[in-house]
């Protein structure tokens, strides 16, 4: 099962890298999913591709410096397309939860800043409603234990991770359960005063590009106007 995760990590990311042309800015995620978009970018661009890239962690901007990928800072230039992970998909919005490799306060930033935000996944993060996992979120070391109090009473079970993020806060992975109303928790959470950003993505994905045994699925916004009401 590991290997076949692998492979359809491989196959969604080389989909959505697929879109890519030279000229783009494109904003590179964060995350085990985000190796296979820059190994895929590497080789492309060693074919000919001349794109420069916007890096939402450290991790990220060192390891898409050791495969020769050109990096600048986001603001330089509009950034045309992002391609990221994502820990769950929830199929009927494509509402998304990110955040577990800890830098959903600079993948949001770059998510928003994209003129388009592909998300790259394997058929096992997509959900049916989100919560199977916690969202983490991220808040200021200040206090910490009074905000995470606060997202308690919002009927989570929230649980400090240790690990600090580039811009040197905590994460709180705050287990709700099923989420029926991600708009109105995400809500909410915007305003928790210490919360500096939460692993909700809502409304932010263009497309999701999802790797699974029979190929790779591709959804869009366009395709939820399509269900049924």
């Amino acid at each position: 099962m590991a290997d076949d995760v692998k492979l359809w990590k491989q196959m969604a990311a080389e989909s959505a890298v697929a879109q890519v042309s030279s000229g783009m800015i494109v904003g590179l995620g964060t995350g085990t999913t985000e190796e296979f978009v820059l190994l895929a970018l590497a080789r492309r661009i060693r074919e000919g591709l001349r794109i420069t890239g916007v890096p939402t962690s450290e991790h990220t901007a060192a390891r898409a410096r050791e495969l020769g990928i050109p990096l600048t800072e986001l603001g330089a230039k509009p950034i045309d397309i992002a391609i990221d992970g994502a820990d769950e998909v929830e199929r009927d919005t494509l509402h998304l939860i990110k955040g577990h490799g800890g830098a959903l306060l600079r993948e949001k930033i770059v998510a928003q800043a994209s003129a388009r935000f592909l998300v790259v996944i394997d058929q096992t993060k997509m959900v049916n409603v989100l919560g199977v996992g916690p969202v983490p979120v991220e808040v200021v070391p200040f206090g910490w234990r009074a905000t995470a109090r606060r997202i308690e009473s919002l009927g989570a079970k929230p649980e400090r991770r240790e690990f600090l993020t580039d811009s040197g806060n905590f994460i709180l992975d705050c287990a709700f359960g099923p989420i029926q109303a991600p708009e109105s928790l995400a809500n909410d959470l915007d305003h928790v005063v210490g919360v500096v950003e939460h692993g909700l993505f809502i409304g932010l994905a263009t497309e999701v590009h999802v790797g699974e045994a029979s190929g790779v699925q591709v959804l869009t916004k366009r395709d939820l106007r399509q269900l049924p009401k």
